[in-house]
């Protein structure tokens, strides 16, 4: 028997206020939030460990062309070779150029001036933690031409995820190299290793400075030109002109210099453009021909994923955008992507794109031909691929 305590009362009949109560167990919800909260704080810790481990591993950012530096040294000033180049066949349009009947283009024709070579890029740890990635200049450039195709092929490549592309055109090496390297560089996106930088600009192939502009920022600078039939072409420049001023002289008043003598007016940029052999001589003398690619603007119509496969292998990408991205859309007549990038939705180019042509003259489309004959058939030589635009 136990013992007795005062009053008469067994130890065992003490009250249960006197003995220690364990504390109620947490409910069910609130225990598996915890445990939910506890991993998700371990999942964390261990990630930006091993990126910032693997940051600190990766290469600095080189500068094109600028050969290996160290990781801290301060950026060097590269000064562009001064071009004293003559007077260019390519004119800005004077204002009241396409009243008169012609758009004559002008370029600024002077010494080029000194840009400064872009800063280094910040370290790998504090580009993680800013945005992922670094901005670089472009390893690659989609050069021409105008109404060739080029918005069509950068919005095809975005597709991949190895390629970056700056949306709106930076015009840089044309209209805006007096804001130096830094400035340009920071109009790119952010890339991480193994991805491509690329941007599009279709007057750089038509401006005479460009090339050695170009080549000044890295001669390794891969060049990407869409090229289309130079008379269709010449209509769909003019067609989109005349979307933007319905006023303009006609198609066969603008072509020709002396319409009864059949003179072809070469002044005239819809025309000038279309002399593809002729612009692209001053790009041989800076570029080898294998850091040139030409693609069709017709076979990217008629087969995208065969040109893409072509400029994918030019720029050293894996096979990854085939026939199944695309599909055709009857009423714009060309591809359209079944997923854009950074969505699930098909998606078509705007409604800019796919205009429908004036009828022109079927003598005047023969003229034409006869006048651009023999620069395609220069053209096909140079480049080493025949067009069949003859």
């Amino acid at each position: 028997m136990g013992q007795r305590l005062s009053g008469g009362r067994s130890c065992l009949d003490v009250p249960g206020r006197l003995l220690p109560q364990p504390p109620p167990p947490p409910p069910p919800v609130r225990r598996k939030l915890a445990l939910l909260f506890a991993m998700l704080c371990i999942w964390l810790y261990m990630f930006l460990y091993s990126c910032a481990g693997s940051c600190t591993a990766a290469p600095g950012l080189l500068l094109l062309g600028s050969g290996s530096r160290a990781a801290h040294a301060q950026p060097a000033l590269v000064t562009a070779p001064n071009e004293t180049s003559p007077k260019m066949p390519f004119r800005a349009p004077l204002a009241n150029s396409l009243a008169a009947g012609k758009d004559k283009t002008l370029v600024a024709g002077s010494q080029e001036e000194q840009s400064p070579e872009a800063p280094d890029s910040p370290s790998p740890i504090s580009s993680f933690f800013s945005g992922s990635g670094s901005k670089q200049l472009p390893q690659a450039i989609i050069i021409g031409v105008k109404k060739g195709g080029t918005r069509a092929l950068l919005e095809f490549l975005r597709v991949h995820p190895d390629v970056r592309a700056v949306g709106a055109e930076p015009h840089f090496f044309d209209r805006s190299y007096h804001k130096g390297l830094a400035w340009y560089r920071d109009l790119m996106p952010r890339t991480l290793e193994g991805q491509i930088t690329m941007e599009k600009t279709p007057s750089y192939f038509v401006t005479r400075e460009a090339p050695a502009r170009i080549s000044a920022m890295s001669k390794d600078t891969k060049l990407i030109v869409v090229v289309r039939d130079p008379v269709t072409r010449a209509i769909s420049d003019y067609t989109q002109t005349l979307s933007k001023r319905p006023d303009i002289p006609s198609f066969e008043s603008l072509t020709f210099r002396n319409r009864s003598a059949g003179l072809i007016d070469t002044s005239w940029s819809a025309i000038q453009i279309g002399l593809y052999a002729k612009h692209l001589e001053p790009w041989l003398r800076h570029f080898p021909l294998g850091q040139m690619l030409f693609v069709s603007g017709e076979r990217l119509v008629s087969d995208p994923a065969g040109e893409l496969r072509r400029v994918q292998d030019f720029l050293g990408l894996k096979r990854i955008i085939t026939d199944k991205h695309f599909y055709f859309n009857q009423t714009k007549g060309f591809p359209c992507l079944k997923k854009a990038e950074g969505s699930g939705k098909p998606h078509c180019l705007g409604k800019t794109k796919g205009r429908a042509h004036p009828a022109i003259a079927r003598e005047v489309l023969r003229q034409l031909r006869d006048f651009y004959r023999p620069f395609n058939r220069k053209f096909y030589q140079m480049t080493g691929r025949d067009f069949g635009w003859d």
